[in-house]
Parts: C-alpha cells; structure tokens; sequence
C-alpha cells in the first residue's frame, strides 16, 4: 500500500470515529510521526496535506529539519529528553511533547533563541506509573504545570500520554477516559491549555472518543519503522 492509499484509509477511520462520538474533526489535529523515515516520506506526506511531523532521534531529525527547511513544516520532538540534548531542541523544534522533569523544562526556556516566538511545550505524564516508560507522575504533575505556566520562553499547551499498550478496545477506551479526566481536572487552572495528545496507530479511536485533540501516527502512514 502506498502512502496515498493510507492517507486515504487514516482519514476514514477517523471521520467514523469522529462521526461515531459526534466529534468536530475540524478541531482534530494529526502527527505524522516520522521518526526513522527518509526526508522523501515527510515529502510525500506533506504533498499529501501534513503539515505537524514528530520526531525522537534528534541527530536523524536535525538533519531532516535542515533538509526540508523549505517547506512550512511544524516540527515536533517526541522522544526521551537528555540534559545535553537542550540546545539543539529549543533552536529547532516548534514543540517538545516528551517534557517529564523540570530541568529540561529550565534547560528550554533558558536555551529557545531569543528570535523565535515561545517554545509549545506538553507534558509527558506517566499516568499508569509504567516503570519502562518516562513521563512525569501524577503525583509530581501539579508542580510541573506550575514551573511550565511560569517560565516566560514556555508555551505550556497540554499533556501528552502512552498508557500501557493493549488490543481491548474496553480497555483502551478506560485508559483514555482516565487520562482525559486528569486533563480536564488540570485545564480547571489552566483554562488556556488546549492540547491533549494522545492516541496512535492502533488505538486512535479509543483515543478520539475520549477527547485526544492531537493523535499520533506512524505505522499507519509511513508503514513499518525502517
């Protein structure tokens, strides 16, 4: 299958998804998670109407970012966060969704160039308390929103989320709505955040039902990782 033909097949499982849960897929935004995929797959998806592409390896994706900087292309940073790793995402990255401690939240505002507008940031929350995965605890989470609301290169948009994977839709669906509820619980505060990503490839219509408003995709644009 060819990347038209799963552009096709992605936007009508969640035009049904939408019209299922009686959804406004006009405030829906996609990821074209692109993370180990040649700059001509970001080309052929961008052609295809992406615009929001996210990234994890940042060596694999400066050289991306640099290759492209042609094109209108949003750029996200999506994977693990190392201290030393700083600088280069704040001068390159519009947003950070994988932000778990309050250093590499220091490390952004302090390193975002001063000619760029403030640097979008989502929280990465652990929500399931995954010890193989990162994100900040639910525990630790009000704290981080406050340092993140406060810090003026910040944009604090919203939370981020992997809950554990599963193939249950049942199950799926009650991951998502826990997550969405600790969203709405923190937007009481933050009334401007307006960003809840979450949701994949194989569990976007759990996610989208329960209010995802940004859902990642990957295998199901670009095909297998290379």
């Amino acid at each position: 299958m060819n990347i038209a033909n799963r552009i096709a097949s992605i936007h009508t499982e969640i035009e049904q998804c939408c019209c299922k849960y009686h959804i406004n897929i006009n405030e829906l935004k996609l990821l074209a998670v692109s993370k180990t995929h040649p700059a001509s797959a970001i080309q052929a998806a961008y052609d295809a109407g992406f615009t929001e592409f996210g990234e994890s390896y940042l060596q694999e994706a400066l050289e991306k970012v640099r290759s492209l900087r042609n094109l209108s292309i949003i750029w996200h940073f999506i994977g693990p966060i190392q201290s030393n790793k700083t600088r280069d995402i704040a001068a390159n990255f519009d947003w950070v969704q994988s932000v778990d401690r309050a250093r590499i939240l220091e490390r952004l505002n302090q390193q975002r160039p001063a000619h760029l507008p403030k640097i979008n940031i989502c929280l990465q929350v652990n929500y399931f308390a995954e010890s193989q995965k990162k994100g900040v605890s639910v525990e630790e989470l009000p704290e981080l929103l406050e340092l993140a609301h406060q810090l003026p290169n910040i944009r604090l948009r919203g939370l981020m989320a992997i809950p554990p994977k599963t193939d249950c839709f049942e199950t799926q669906m009650n991951q998502y709505r826990q997550i969405a509820e600790c969203y709405n619980h923190y937007r009481q505060r933050y009334s401007f955040m307006d960003t809840l990503s979450m949701g994949m490839s194989n569990d976007l219509s759990a996610a989208i039902a329960n209010g995802s408003s940004m859902v990642r995709i990957g295998t199901a644009l670009f095909g297998k990782r290379q």
